[in-house]
Formats: structure tokens, C-alpha cells, sequence
């Protein structure tokens, strides 16, 4: 284990994992990318030949990255200008790993109510099914204060976002409809579309067009702000239909620069759209591929 070599394999091997769970108390690739960097160097300068288990060694090392990064994070969003949402995962099929519902647009933006630890346990809990056990040792807590901090976590997730997962096929046919509708200005269709609880969230940063520093609420409003916005895209635009978070969702692009990802929450049971997040920060879009 002290060869470099065997170091970089093992590592490797496990970056998907840590990838995926650090992505998930985070919500910023940037910053899971510089976590798992920091998990890298801890993995390299560690005496290996004493870790009996390297997989649950690196784990706690990026949970714990993660958690320190978090108040770097807190700090950000008091800067943040309008509303804040993760920075999409794009790929052109569903993620394995990153696809599961705990990744999902619409639960990450429910997990950002949770304080630091909560989230850490009910991610590595309820998404990759680390006991109680384990996550308080990676915490350094007891398995009683895990066990209320998973309650507490899973208790107000469930709130505000009962579990359930849409049909894939469901959800490309309501994302396309969805993005006919808005970019031609069909108001009519976009009703109809819309629940009528729906809500709206845009993420410009100060940096991208957004139609509002607050989310709006209710199928009227979103309807009517989604048509005005429909008319401005840029002429030279084109959309392509990829998976964000493992959900198929739309990118918008102008030439081959990505100017905007749209993704929708849909009731359950329904097609009916009752979520809908748009990213168009430039810094959030920059890893975003053109091929595919």
C-alpha cells in the first residue's frame, strides 16, 4: 500500500463514490472537485500499510472535506445575489451513481434547509445506505446523535418532498411540451402544463438572465413570466435534450456555449409540472458539454 502506484489505483477506483456522495452535501462541483483533491493528498501522505479498510478510510477523509467546505459555502450565499441552486450535473444518459433520487434538482434544493450535519447523514443514509454505525465514526459522533440527527434530517425532507420517482419517459414528454411552450410564448399550453401550485426558481447570480431574485409561485404568474421570457432567448439558439441529476431535462444552447439548463419537477402520478429550475449563471454552466 505505500506504492504510489497502488495509491492512485485504489484512489481511483473509489472517485466515483466519493464523487457522488461529496456532490451531494454539497451541491457545487467546483467544490467536490477541490474536496476530493484535498481527499487525494490526505490518501497519499497517509501510513496505508496501518488502513485495514481504504474504501472507509477515504470516505470519512471527503465527508469530512465536505463538511468543512460547507462554511465556505454558507459564507458565499450571503454574497449570492438572487436565488441559489446547485450546479447541474449534465450528462447525456442517467448516471448510475449521481442519478439516484437523492441527487435529484428538486431534493437538492430541499437538502440546502438542512444544517451541515443533517444532510451528511441523511445523504450518506438514505442514498448509499451507510449504517448508523459507520456514519458516526465517520463523524466522530455517537450512533444515539446520528440516529436524531437522520430522524430530524428525514423527517423534514419527507415534508417537503414525499419520495417517489417519475417515469423517465413521462418526464422527457413534459420537458419537451414544456420547452415548446416557453419558447414559443404559448400561454395556453403552459396553463395546462403548469400545476397550479407550481413554482418557479432561476439562478443567475448576478451573472445570467433570471426573471426574478425571489421564486414565484402559482400557475398564472409563472405562466405569463415564462411566456415574456420565451421571446428572449437568443435567434442563433438550439436545445438539447440531456440528463441533468439522472432526470431527463433540457440545455439551452447559443452557438456551442450552454447559456441556460431547465429542469422540471413533476407531481407525482401526474405530468403535471409543479417545479420548474433554471440555471443560467455562466460559472455553473462551464462544464457543461457541447457534444452529445
Amino acid at each position: 500500500m505505500t506504492d504510489p502506484d497502488s495509491a492512485t489505483q485504489t484512489f481511483v477506483e473509489h472517485r466515483e463514490l466519493l464523487f457522488s456522495i461529496v456532490y451531494n452535501i454539497l451541491g457545487s462541483v467546483a467544490d467536490t472537485e477541490d474536496a476530493l483533491q484535498e481527499t487525494w493528498l490526505a490518501w497519499a501522505s497517509a501510513n496505508r500499510d496501518q488502513v485495514e479498510s481504504p474504501r472507509a478510510y477515504l470516505v470519512r477523509i471527503a465527508v469530512n472535506q465536505a463538511l468543512a467546505r460547507r462554511a465556505v459555502l454558507a459564507r458565499r450565499r450571503e454574497t449570492y445575489i438572487g436565488q441559489w441552486l446547485p450546479e447541474p450535473l449534465v450528462t447525456d444518459d442517467p448516471d448510475p451513481v449521481v442519478g439516484s433520487e437523492t441527487s435529484s434538482m428538486a431534493l437538492l434544493v430541499v437538502l440546502e434547509t438542512l444544517s451541515p450535519a443533517e444532510r451528511a447523514v441523511f445523504v450518506l443514509h438514505e442514498a448509499f445506505g451507510y449504517p448508523h454505525t459507520d456514519i458516526a465514526e465517520m463523524l466522530g459522533r455517537s450512533p444515539e446523535a446520528v440516529r436524531q440527527l437522520a430522524h430530524r434530517a428525514r423527517r423534514h425532507v419527507r415534508a417537503r418532498r414525499p419520495r417517489y420517482r417519475v417515469d423517465a419517459q413521462v418526464q422527457q414528454r413534459a420537458t419537451e411540451r414544456f420547452v415548446a411552450a416557453t419558447l414559443g410564448g404559448d400561454l395556453e399550453t403552459l396553463l395546462d402544463v403548469l400545476a397550479p401550485d407550481v413554482t418557479l426558481w432561476t439562478d443567475g447570480g448576478g451573472k445570467g438572465p433570471a426573471t426574478s431574485l425571489q421564486p414565484v409561485h402559482g400557475c398564472d404568474a409563472v405562466a405569463k413570466l415564462l411566456a415574456i421570457v420565451g421571446t428572449n432567448v437568443p435567434d442563433d439558439f438550439e436545445v438539447r435534450y440531456r440528463h441533468v441529476n439522472g432526470d431527463p431535462s433540457a440545455v439551452l444552447f447559443s452557438g456551442e456555449s450552454p447559456f441556460a439548463v431547465l429542469v422540471l419537477d413533476l407531481a407525482p402520478d401526474s405530468d403535471h409540472v409543479r417545479g420548474v429550475y433554471s440555471v443560467t449563471n455562466p460559472d455553473k454552466l462551464t462544464r457543461i458539454p457541447s457534444h452529445g
